[in-house]
């Protein structure tokens, strides 16, 4: 008899596939996992700033960044149920989330540049303050990835249909040639 292996890493990515065909809501799910992931790993850069520049609301554009980055998951894991129709109030809530999520950073960078560029006694970004120009830059890279999250999330029923498309079967030999099995109980 031969030794049967699991086929190595072909059978590997062709499991992969398969996962994924039968649960594609898991791609917009990674994503939103890493925009939440960039924005809460570099949380510390975002309160040194808040801290120094101490400008109205730059506190509670933080917090709802925050708050609404996790409320998004449970929307995305109710809108997209597995192998049942979309929930569209929760798709809809998301997209609401990800519109203040969005509006909370903005405010949050017009406050920066307002303490940066005013006239009088403005925020000088040295080196020890540099936290202020890498917060800029977190949040400027957090706002292009929740608009590449909502983009996969709007895009979701198109590369659905493509990967069904997708062969993931398994060839079996001597599939056909199965010879009847008697099951009258004689002997």
């Amino acid at each position: 008899m031969e030794k049967k292996t699991n086929g190595g890493i072909k059978e590997l990515w062709r499991r992969f596939l398969v996962a994924l065909k039968r649960s594609p809501q898991m791609i917009p799910m990674c994503a939103l996992i890493i925009t939440f992931l960039q924005y809460s790993l570099h949380l510390s850069d975002i309160s040194d700033t808040t801290a120094k520049i101490q400008g109205s609301g730059m506190g509670l554009c933080g917090f709802c960044t925050m708050l609404f980055s996790m409320l998004s998951f449970m929307c995305c894991m109710n809108a997209f149920p597995n192998r049942k129709p979309v929930n569209k109030k929760m798709l809809a809530l998301m997209f609401v989330m990800f519109a203040i999520i969005a509006c909370a950073d903005v405010l949050y960078l017009k406050q920066i540049y307002a303490a940066v560029f005013r006239a009088d006694n403005p925020i000088v970004v040295t080196e020890n303050t540099i936290y202020i120009a890498y917060a800029e830059y977190w949040l400027k890279s957090h706002l292009v990835l929740l608009a590449i999250t909502t983009v996969i999330v709007i895009l979701l029923p198109v590369y659905s249909k493509l990967l069904r498309k997708i062969k993931t079967s398994v060839e079996v030999e001597d599939n056909g040639n199965m010879a009847a099995i008697d099951i009258s109980g004689e002997a």
